[in-house]
């Protein structure tokens, strides 16, 4: 699609901009989609697409108005549990409302996201789900999964994040800073003083979060967090495993360990066993999610639980109401559940 002038390609986008309106408004007044937009934007939107030279794509507009009602929850891996919750979210809250969802992975690879989103667009789904993290440093892959998913936008389909915020869709954001905080600061009011994390990948923007909400909490308390006693890792049981392992071999010992997650957390106690500490005598652990797999692991373990449910129900909520501006964003936290894996700490 040219330019009046034939100067440069006009995309959707261009129109959205210069409309001021959403990509998908743009899309559904110019693709003709049988949900309706408001006669002010789609003049709007079509006098922009004058402006600029926009032509129509009739495959764009075909596609608008033959969709299933199939939603589809693209999550970065079906064997990470940190996602598991995200899904049980989703798909309890579809159930509830009779719709229809089927999951795919991205097999935790931005190109093999890329990848399943260009096969969705060819299958026509209503909706598509993105349930994951964002980088800390967005690259030139994470941009080109943006771009095909407002191709499949400007093609009549619909995007919510499960993310962090940030994203040009409408994303259910979840809180992780103050899971940090609130979990270090309910620790420190038990009576703990000397602290160990295990931080996940340090490129995980949700990792990068929570390890930044540790520190904020325990500085507000004057509880110092030494860089030697944070142990970068894998965002899964494995990784809390070989980090445990490293913060043995470091011989800094801590009181309590805040883990990046529940599963890593389970992860490090299995290491922290093997080695003959006695948890939560020897060392008390932490982590965040409340996973509900998990809750059966001994010592119960204290966490930060997430309102999964809520987030899966506001997904469907916004998929079911289009903006007619720019993205919503909907932030949602969680609050810590104190179990037996941190006990409040005994004078030596």
């Amino acid at each position: 699609m040219k330019a009046a002038g034939g100067s440069r390609h006009v995309t959707l986008a261009d129109v959205a901009r210069e409309a001021g309106v959403s990509h998908a408004t743009a899309s559904r007044a110019v693709n003709g989609s049988v949900r309706k937009v408001r006669p002010e934007y789609r003049s709007r939107v079509l006098a922009a697409a004058e402006r600029l030279g926009y032509v129509v794509n009739p495959a764009a507009q075909a596609m608008a108005r033959g969709r299933s009602d199939q939603i589809a929850l693209l999550v970065n891996g079906i064997h990470d549990d940190y996602f598991s919750p995200v899904a049980s979210g989703v798909l309890r809250a579809a159930e509830a409302e009779d719709r229809m969802v089927t999951m795919v992975s991205g097999n935790n690879s931005v190109q093999q996201a890329i990848r399943v989103v260009a096969s969705l667009r060819a299958q026509r789904p209503r909706a598509i789900i993105l349930a994951g993290g964002r980088s800390v440093t967005v690259g030139s892959r994470d941009e080109r999964l943006v771009e095909e998913l407002l191709a499949y936008e400007s093609e009549g389909g619909r995007v919510v994040a499960i993310s962090e915020e940030g994203l040009p869709f409408d994303t259910v954001a979840l809180d992780n800073r103050r899971a940090g905080f609130d979990l270090a600061d309910a620790l420190a009011d038990l009576g703990y003083r000397e602290f160990a994390v295990l931080a996940g990948p340090p490129e995980a923007r949700t990792a990068h979060d929570r390890v930044v909400g540790f520190r904020e909490g325990l500085e507000r308390r004057g509880v110092p967090l030494a860089e030697d006693r944070v142990l970068h890792c894998a965002f899964d049981r494995d990784g809390g495993y070989a980090a445990a392992g490293e913060y043995l071999l470091r011989h800094s010992p801590a009181q309590v360990v805040l883990a990046i997650s529940d599963t890593v957390a389970v992860g490090a106690m299995a290491r922290f066993r093997e080695a003959g500490l006695r948890l939560p005598q020897d060392l008390a652990v932490a982590g965040i999610d409340d996973v509900p797999a998990l809750r059966d692991v001994a010592p119960a373990l204290t966490t930060v639980r997430l309102p999964w449910g809520e987030v899966g129900r506001i997904a469907l909520d916004l998929i079911a109401r289009p903006s007619e501006e720019g993205p919503r964003v909907v932030h949602r936290h969680g609050h810590v559940v104190l179990r037996r894996s941190t006990p409040p700490p005994t004078a030596d």
